[in-house]
C-alpha cells in the first residue's frame, strides 16, 4: 500500500486546509486560516479556540505597531482599588461621563430634588398660570407618592408639598431681581463721584465770587484811604 502524501493528509485533516475539530492550533496557524478565508472571499467558520487564536494574533500585531503605546494611564496605578464601596466604579462612571441618573432615582427622592430647585427653575416661565400649574402638578405627585403602599415596618420618606402663593411670590421676585439692569460697581462709583463734582461746581463758584467782591472792596477803601 503506498503511503498517502501530504495533501492527501491535509485534506483527510480539514478539506482543502481546514482545521480539525477537537484539534487545538497555534496562532500562526489560526492566523494562516484566516488568510486564506479572506483570500477566497469567504468569510471563516472559526471555533472558541481559533477565536481566542485569532484574538491573540490580533493583540500581538497591535503591540508590534505601537497600538497601545502611550495610552492616556499607561504607567499609573489603577484608582479607588482601596475603596471597600463596591459600587465605586459605577459613581466614578456617572461622574467621568457627567451622566444625569434623575430618571433613576426613588420618586420620593426626584420630589425632593424637584422641590430644592424651586422658585429657581421656574424663572424661565414668563407666565403665571404655567407657574401655578406646575407648582400644583408638583403637589399632586406628592400625594400620589404617599398614596402608594408601604411595604415594612419602618415610616416611609415623604416629600413636602409647596405653598404655591408663597412660591408664586417667590418666583415674581426672582423675575423682578433678574429683571433689574445690572450696574458695574465701578462704573456706578464713578457716575456718583462725578455727579458729587457736578453739585459742588456751583458752590465753588459762588465763593470765587465773594472772594473776588471782597478783595474789590479792599482796594476800593485803600484808595480812598490814600487819597486822604
Amino acid at each position: 500500500m503506498s503511503m498517502p502524501s501530504s495533501e492527501g493528509a491535509a485534506r483527510g485533516q480539514g478539506g482543502g486546509g481546514e482545521p480539525v475539530p477537537g484539534r487545538l492550533e497555534s496562532a500562526a496557524e489560526a492566523e494562516e486560516h484566516l488568510r486564506r478565508a479572506q483570500a477566497k472571499g469567504t468569510r471563516p467558520r472559526m471555533n472558541v479556540q481559533q477565536i481566542h487564536s485569532w484574538v491573540d494574533v490580533e493583540i500581538e500585531q497591535a503591540q508590534r505597531r505601537g497600538d497601545f503605546d502611550n495610552l492616556p494611564g499607561a504607567g499609573k496605578p489603577l484608582k479607588n482599588l482601596d475603596q471597600d464601596d463596591p459600587d465605586w466604579w459605577v459613581k466614578s462612571l456617572i461622574e467621568r461621563e457627567k451622566l444625569d441618573m434623575s430618571a433613576a432615582l426613588p420618586t420620593v427622592m426626584a420630589l425632593r430634588q424637584e422641590r430644592r430647585g424651586f422658585p429657581e427653575s421656574l424663572a424661565g416661565i414668563s407666565d403665571e398660570v404655567a407657574v401655578r400649574e406646575r407648582l400644583e402638578d408638583y403637589n399632586a405627585r406628592v400625594i400620589e407618592d404617599r398614596r402608594k403602599p408601604v411595604v415594612g415596618a419602618n415610616s416611609p420618606a415623604i416629600a413636602g408639598r409647596v405653598d404655591v402663593d408663597e412660591m408664586l411670590e417667590q418666583w415674581r421676585q426672582l423675575r423682578e431681581d433678574r429683571a433689574r439692569p445690572v450696574v458695574d460697581p465701578d462704573v456706578e462709583s464713578a457716575a456718583q463721584t462725578e455727579a458729587a463734582l457736578t453739585d459742588q461746581q456751583p458752590v465753588d463758584r459762588a465763593q470765587q465770587r465773594i472772594w473776588v467782591l471782597l478783595l474789590v472792596l479792599v482796594a476800593l477803601v485803600a484808595l480812598i484811604w490814600a487819597l486822604a
